[in-house]
């Protein structure tokens, strides 16, 4: 356990009280304040402290706040993840690790997958459980709509689809196999509770002795970019580079396809774009 911040943990408080509205916590308005934010008392009751209690944190005094005071305060001011650990690091404690990988897509992310009406691109946990995707991206991940959550991990295709064995000869295509490898065990890492990739990785251990060659090597890191090089069945060959976005607020991944401007790619995408918005 590290030292308490006093000062650091008043100041951070009174600064989070002060951004709520009582309606983004599910308090009635109620009579004209006199200052922005939520009242002392309110905090305390949302936290399920005493307003004693919290006005001494708030001025720099008192006790120090055990594990699940911080996690009652944290949830009552709404703080993010982020927030979250600094709360807990200023008041001296290590921040709690998370269950599992968030698998709630926020509202921007999926307008933006929808806006992109030429480029295909899906959103990926940090267990690379499929969560959204684009209209584009059904031509090359499939109707994931008809497939059952469980069933939708990028990494469980790779390992468990039969292919040739010519198929990991191409440099590229391992190469993509070990970032994702090593961005899972990045993963596994950050998430040692959570049942779901602790069953994904069990799983292909005992299916895939491709999956435990390269896990044995435990390889670790963020999903770097590389270029793909395909040949879809109805659109011909295609190159592009996949690019992957980490989303830093949910841990997750927006994986991009995105083509040499003025490619034949590129063209390719566009077609299907306008296919696809003309409901073809």
């Amino acid at each position: 356990m590290s030292t308490l911040r006093r000062a650091e943990l008043a100041d951070f408080l009174r600064a989070r009280r002060a951004r709520l509205r009582p309606a983004e916590v599910g308090l009635p308005d109620g009579v004209r304040r006199r200052t922005p934010g939520l009242r002392r008392q309110e905090v305390a009751q949302l936290a399920g402290i005493s307003i004693d209690y919290y006005i001494r944190l708030e001025q720099g005094r008192g006790p120090h706040p055990s594990r699940q005071v911080l996690a009652a305060l944290a949830r009552a001011l709404l703080l993010g993840r982020d927030e979250r650990a600094y709360l807990f690091r200023i008041a001296g404690e290590s921040p709690p690790e998370a269950a599992g990988p968030s698998r709630e897509v926020p509202a921007g992310l999926r307008h933006l997958l929808d806006a992109m009406t030429e480029t295909p691109a899906y959103l990926v946990d940090a267990a690379y459980e499929v969560l959204a995707w684009n209209r584009l991206a059904t031509w090359f991940v499939g109707e994931l709509s008809a497939v059952p959550p469980g069933e939708r991990n990028m990494v469980r295709w790779m390992f468990g689809r039969v292919v040739p064995e010519s198929h990991w000869s191409d440099p590229e295509v391992l190469r993509f196999a070990r970032t994702t490898m090593a961005d899972l065990r990045a993963a596994y890492g950050r998430y040692p509770a959570d049942p779901a990739l602790a069953g994904l990785v069990t799983e292909l251990l005992g299916t895939s002795p491709r999956f435990a060659a390269l896990w044995a090597e435990h390889e670790v890191g963020e999903r770097r970019p590389t270029v793909k090089r395909i040949t879809h069945p109805e659109l011909g060959p295609l190159e592009f580079e996949c690019r992957v976005l980490h989303v830093p607020e949910t841990d997750q991944r927006l994986i991009v396809y995105v083509p040499e401007p003025g490619s034949p790619t590129q063209a390719a995408f566009r077609r299907v774009g306008e296919r696809t918005a003309a409901g073809q």
